[in-house]
């Protein structure tokens, strides 16, 4: 199982962005799915969530600027990432708690630079 993200980039505050992961290397169900980030500095946090049901959870720093979906034809998970904030500048991770046998599978992470 390979998650492979990308979408990261420069931009400056008040910006938008879209990450994108792309699940490969087995067949994608609506299987739980994550974003984090991590900062120099700081521990990896979750940034947000989506379940097989399709709901969705944010970290408080991130509810009504950021976007978690799915595509399960593309077998991709995004993330809209919009009214950027220089804080929000760190690495960002696509994380899947399980695929089918794969545990805890993490993609390479996209970096995301914020200028103020």
């Amino acid at each position: 199982v390979q998650l492979q993200a990308s979408g990261g980039g420069l931009v400056q505050a008040g910006g938008s962005l879209r990450l994108s992961c792309q699940v490969s290397g087995t067949v994608f169900k609506a299987n739980d799915m994550d974003w984090f980030r991590q900062s120099p500095g700081k521990e990896r946090e979750l940034v947000a969530a989506i379940s097989g049901d399709g709901s969705t959870k944010y970290a408080d720093s991130v509810q009504g600027r950021f976007t978690i979906s799915r595509d399960l034809a593309k077998s991709a998970v995004y993330l809209q990432m919009s009214s950027l904030k220089p804080e929000d500048t760190a690495v960002y991770y696509c994380h899947a708690p399980q695929i089918g046998r794969h545990l805890n599978q993490w993609g390479r992470g996209t970096q995301v630079t914020v200028s103020s």
